[in-house]
Order: C-alpha cells, then sequence, then structure tokens
C-alpha cells in the first residue's frame, strides 16, 4: 500500500475525510447525549 504513493493519495484523503466526519459525528453525538 505505502509503495504506490500516486495511485493510494486520492483513496488516503478520501478514506482520511471519511474518517474525520465519523469522529466529528460520534463527537456530536456524544455531546448531545
Amino acid at each position: 500500500m505505502a509503495r504506490d504513493t500516486k495511485r493510494t493519495k486520492k483513496k488516503a484523503s478520501k478514506n482520511i475525510a471519511t474518517g474525520v466526519a465519523h469522529v466529528n459525528s460520534s463527537f456530536n453525538n456524544t455531546k448531545i447525549l
């Protein structure tokens, strides 16, 4: 996975964005609860 930086950079950025969104939503849920 770490070898193909050109290919995986786009996928990695997408995964990071979704991961951040999930973390933010979970934090918001815990704050509301």
